[in-house]
């Protein structure tokens, strides 16, 4: 087992574990050790209940270019829940261009899951700048328009990314 899975194991348990116990105030979920980066999800980056956290794969409509490949291997998925206020769902994006030597503007799509798989909502980070050699932090956020109380949406996945050099 490498060391990242064991790293991500850890970090993951300690979220469960917390994240548990505040399942009442609209905060997101677990994960397990499926993470990584590469080709393996089909459907881009995911966070959530499901019991899968993932960066890479490829976009799950139409073909993909090299770059909108390279892009989603870039995004992480940090965390997925409500704002403060519980009226919005929040995706924290973490968008690593340490390995690129050219300066990247990435365009995000972020798709919100109900725990049935029905989306829940979508939100769209455009032009987020990330300097060759740096991580960048950004947040996809878009309004609950649901009925319930929010507990319901458990899953976030990067549904769509690319990336263009500036």
């Amino acid at each position: 087992m490498k060391l990242r899975h064991v790293r991500t194991v850890a970090v993951c348990a300690l979220v469960l574990v917390t994240l548990t116990g505040a399942r009442g105030s609209k905060s997101g979920g677990g994960c397990d050790d499926d993470s990584g980066s590469g080709s393996h999800s089909s459907s881009g980056g995911s966070y959530g209940d499901s019991g899968s956290s993932s960066s890479g794969g490829s976009s799950g409509s139409g073909g993909t270019s090299g770059s909108r490949n390279s892009a989603l291997r870039d995004i992480t998925i940090d965390t997925c829940g409500f704002d403060a206020s519980g009226k919005n769902m929040t995706a924290t994006l973490r968008v690593d261009n340490t390995a690129g030597s050219l300066d990247y503007e990435y365009d995000i799509t972020v798709v919100f899951k109900e725990t049935s798989g029905v989306t829940a909502g979508t939100a769209r980070v455009d032009d987020f700048p990330v300097t060759s050699g740096r991580t960048g932090t950004t947040e996809a956020t878009t309004p609950y328009t649901g009925t319930g109380d929010g507990s319901e949406v458990t899953k976030c996945e990067v549904r769509r990314a690319s990336r263009s050099s500036v």
